[in-house]
C-alpha cells in the first residue's frame, strides 16, 4: 500500500494537515497493520461523506491521516481488526449513520434513545425506539452481576458499571457511558473560531488548558499562523500548572480510596495552592479561555510571576515529604502494589497515553515524541515503569510532578518578551489542521476543518480516555469488587471527554 508510506511531515503543526485518500482495500490494510503493531491508532472519526483515521508509525513516529470516501454510507470496520477502534466506530454510527461493515459490536454507544432523532450529524431521521442495552454475555458457574450507577454516591460524572463476579472475584467489568453527551460535534458546526475555542476548553473541565491548546494548534496549522514565542511559553506554564493540580489531586484521591485519608487531605491542600497561584497569575483557577488560536489572552505580570515562583519553592519542600509518607506506609502499599495491573501488551495495543501507558512500559509523550514549541527547547525526561499496577501509576504521577516543577522554572527563567497574540485571518479557501497536545491524562487530538469564511465545518476531538476505559475493564479482572474504586481512580478516566 504505497500511499500509506507517504509520511505526514513533522511540521504538521504549522501547516494544513495532509491527508491521503485511500480505497476500501487500503483502509482495511491500514486496520490490519494497526492490529499488528506497525501503526498506533490515534483516532477514528467521520464527516458527512467520508471516514478518517489518524495513525502513528510505531518505528519512525510519523503521523499519517487517511480518508475513505463513502458512496453508500458504509465502510470496512476497523474494529474487526483492531479492538481499540470499537467505541469510536460505534459513535460514528450513532452520530452520522455510517455503517461499519463486519463490525464485531453494532450496539449504540452515545445514543441512549433519548435524542428523538437518529444520526443527528447525518441524515437526522426520526429516532426509532431503541431496545434495552444488551451487556455482553458471561457464562460460568456461580456468577452474579452487580450493577453500579450511572448515579454514584460522590459528586462525580455519571457512568454505569456492570460487574460480573464469582464470589468476590471479578470476572468481567463492562462500562456504559454516554450519559454526559453534550452535542459538542453539533455545536462546533458553523461556529466561529472563537466560539470553537470556548467549546474545546470545556470538553473535559479538568483539562481545559490542554484542550484549548490542541484546538488552537489545529487552527494555527490550518491557517499557517505563527504564534508569538512569549505566548508559547505562557501556554506551557499554564499546561504544567494544570498537570500539577491534577496529578497532586489524583495522588491523594487514589490513596483515599485505599483508606489513607491523610494523603487526600494533604494533597488537597497542595492542589488548592496550585489553583490559587493560577488564579493570581492568569486570572482564573482553571485558566479557562486563556489559550486561544493565535496565542493567549492573559499575560504574566510581576505579581503572577512571584506567585508561581513561591508555589514552586513551597512544593519542592512539601511534596517530597508527602511522597515519603506514602512510600513508608505499609497499609496503603498493600492496597496499591500488584493491584490492577495493566499488561504492557495491552498498553501498546491500545496506544495508552499519559501515566496509564507509561506505567505499563509505553514510552510515549507528545511533548517529546511529536514535539511542539517550546517543549523542543526545554529539558525534561519522560518517566516510565513496567510493573503497570496502581502503585506504578502513582509513581509516574510523582515523577511527572517533579518534571513539571522543573519545566515551569525553566519557562520562568527563559520567558521571552514580546506580544502574546497573533491574529488568525480566514484563509479564503477550505483548510484543515491537526492539533496534538499532552494533557495530564495523555495525548488529546483535535482535527479541525474550516470553510473559506473561517467558520468551522467539522471539529473532531479525541480524549485519551477513549482508549483508557476499555483498559480499565481489562485490569479489574481477577481483582475483587472492593479494589475497583482504587483501580478506577488510578486511571481517572474522563467521562465527559469521550461522551462529546
Amino acid at each position: 500500500m504505497d500511499q500509506i508510506e507517504t509520511p505526514m511531515p513533522q511540521t504538521f503543526r504549522n501547516q494544513p494537515a495532509p491527508c491521503q485518500t485511500v480505497s476500501a482495500t487500503e483502509w482495511e490494510l491500514a486496520a490490519v497493520e494497526a492490529a499488528r503493531g506497525r501503526f498506533e491508532l490515534f483516532s477514528l472519526w467521520a464527516t458527512e461523506d467520508a471516514v478518517h483515521m489518524a495513525l502513528r508509525q510505531h518505528v519512525s513516529g510519523r503521523m499519517e491521516m487517511l480518508s475513505l470516501p463513502l458512496t453508500d454510507g458504509a465502510f470496512p470496520s476497523v474494529a474487526a481488526q483492531h479492538p481499540a477502534a470499537a467505541r469510536l466506530e460505534r459513535s460514528i454510527t450513532d452520530l452520522f449513520g455510517h455503517r461499519a461493515i463486519g463490525t464485531p459490536d453494532a450496539r449504540p454507544w452515545l445514543d441512549h434513545g433519548r435524542w428523538g432523532i437518529a444520526a443527528p450529524l447525518g441524515a437526522a431521521a426520526p429516532g426509532p425506539d431503541l431496545a434495552p442495552y444488551e451487556f455482553l454475555p458471561v457464562e460460568g458457574e456461580s456468577l452474579n452481576q452487580v450493577p453500579v450507577g450511572p448515579v454514584h454516591a460522590g459528586i462525580i460524572e455519571p457512568g454505569h458499571f456492570r460487574f460480573t463476579a464469582q464470589g468476590e472475584t471479578l470476572v468481567r467489568l463492562e462500562a456504559r457511558l454516554g450519559y454526559t453527551h453534550k452535542g459538542v460535534d453539533a455545536l462546533m458546526r458553523g461556529a466561529s473560531l472563537a466560539r470553537g475555542a470556548e467549546l474545546a476548553g470545556r470538553v473535559s473541565g479538568d483539562s481545559s488548558v490542554a484542550w484549548a491548546w490542541a484546538y488552537a494548534q489545529a487552527a494555527e496549522a490550518a491557517l499557517a499562523v505563527e504564534v508569538p514565542a512569549r505566548a508559547l511559553y505562557l501556554r506551557t506554564i499554564m499546561a504544567e500548572l494544570e498537570r500539577l493540580a491534577n496529578h497532586i489531586g489524583d495522588i491523594g484521591a487514589v490513596c483515599n480510596d485505599g483508606a489513607f485519608a491523610m494523603m487526600l487531605a494533604q494533597c488537597s491542600i497542595l492542589r488548592e495552592e496550585v489553583l490559587r497561584a493560577a488564579e493570581v497569575a492568569f486570572g482564573h483557577r482553571f485558566m479557562r479561555d486563556r489559550v486561544v488560536p493565535g496565542g493567549v489572552t492573559h499575560d504574566l505580570d510581576s505579581a503572577g510571576r512571584a506567585a508561581i515562583a513561591a508555589l514552586m519553592a513551597h512544593l519542592r519542600i512539601r511534596f517530597p515529604a508527602l511522597i515519603e509518607l506514602y512510600d513508608g506506609t505499609a497499609s496503603i502499599l498493600a492496597r496499591t502494589v500488584t493491584t490492577g495491573r495493566l499488561a504492557s501488551e495491552h498498553a501498546r495495543r491500545f496506544a495508552a497515553g499519559g501515566f496509564v501507558g507509561r506505567a505499563s512500559g509505553r514510552d510515549f509523550d507528545t511533548r517529546r515524541d511529536c514535539p511542539y514549541a517550546p517543549y523542543d527547547e526545554l529539558t525534561f525526561s519522560v518517566p516510565t515503569r513496567d510493573d503497570g499496577d496502581v502503585n506504578a501509576r502513582i509513581w509516574i504521577r510523582i515523577r511527572e510532578v517533579e518534571q513539571s516543577l522543573a519545566l515551569i522554572e525553566q519557562c520562568l527563567a527563559r520567558l521571552p518578551e514580546g506580544p502574546i497574540f497573533a491574529p488568525c485571518a480566514p484563509a479564503g479557501a477550505p483548510r484543515a489542521g491537526l492539533g496534538l497536545v499532552e494533557s495530564f491524562r495523555g495525548d488529546v487530538l483535535v482535527w479541525l476543518a474550516l470553510g473559506a469564511d473561517g467558520r468551522i465545518t467539522r471539529c473532531h476531538l479525541r480524549d485519551p480516555s477513549w482508549f483508557h476505559w476499555p483498559l480499565l475493564e481489562a485490569v479489574i479482572e481477577g481483582n475483587i469488587i472492593a479494589d475497583f474504586p482504587i483501580c478506577n481512580k488510578s486511571f481517572n478516566c474522563s467521562y465527559s471527554g469521550p461522551d462529546l
